[in-house]
């Protein structure tokens, strides 16, 4: 786990602060807005960010991740062009841990170990990979623990009781806990079978547990904060973005990011 991470779980921890995580797909909407976007996130109250991987198949994501991602690829994102928004991004004072957030197939296609070594460089903190179960991901874990960056497993609602202790083991820093069956953007936080859910999760872990898909305004993610030990928020944040002004875009963040956040 990155030093930068570490610090601010230790934080949040000793504080009982509840944590907000806030996602944003790289290059969209334009490739010269990411960087603003990422620093308006933190200045909103962003404790951690997420930068999506632009991948042509995204498939737990909704219309909404799914448009971005597509917009993106159309002016040429790479997992490359990630690395260097990052690099951006701190160089222009971003303090925030930045969690990768994608698909296997432009890790696999770049070599693991490549991979997350420009990763580290480039100030990344750790991989979120949908379509990477754990019990598939052992050299990339190896990768990933050699550059000191965390593997962020994802449990469902339907993951089975006995497998969920296996998914906790590979994970150093959180757990994303899926709120509900189905894609990002589609429906509400399951708020009636939130606790039992995460009880179970607890049951196997003494991490954090972060829960996404389906939080959409301050009420849901206060209501998820009731349970939870993080909300993170994406889908919402790209209609932020679509609903703003070319020039406003990352004001708009930074003032939905603080509302949402409670900041």
């Amino acid at each position: 786990m990155s030093q930068r991470l570490r610090q601010t779980l230790a934080q949040a921890r000793a504080q009982g602060h509840k944590l907000f995580i806030g996602y944003i797909t790289a290059g969209y909407p334009r490739r010269q807005d990411t960087v603003p976007i990422l620093l308006a996130m933190e200045q909103g109250g962003a404790d951690i960010i997420e930068l999506g991987v632009p991948f042509t198949d995204p498939l737990a994501d909704g219309a909404t991740i799914q448009h971005a991602n597509h917009i993106a690829l159309q002016q040429g994102i790479t997992l490359g062009d990630c690395f260097e928004i990052i690099r951006q991004a701190r160089a222009n004072g971003l303090q925030a841990p930045v969690i990768l957030m994608g698909y296997y197939n432009p890790i696999l296609a770049r070599g693991e170990t490549r991979a997350c070594a420009e990763a580290a460089a480039a100030g990344a903190d750790g991989w979120i990979v949908v379509d990477l179960p754990p019990e598939e991901a052992t050299d990339f874990l190896t990768a990933c623990r050699s550059h000191d960056l965390s593997y962020i497993p994802l449990v469902a609602p339907t993951t089975r009781d006995e497998r969920i202790p296996r998914i906790a083991a590979v994970a150093d820093a959180f757990l994303y806990c899926v709120s509900i069956t189905g894609t990002t953007g589609k429906g509400n936080v399951a708020l009636d079978t939130l606790p039992t859910f995460l009880q179970r999760v607890r049951a196997a872990t003494q991490l954090p547990l972060a829960v996404g898909f389906g939080i959409a305004t301050r009420a849901q993610a206060q209501a998820v904060r009731a349970h939870a030990d993080a909300t993170v928020v994406g889908s919402a944040i790209i209609s932020a973005i679509d609903a703003a002004e070319e020039n406003h875009r990352a004001q708009r963040v930074r003032e939905f990011v603080e509302d949402v956040s409670g900041r």
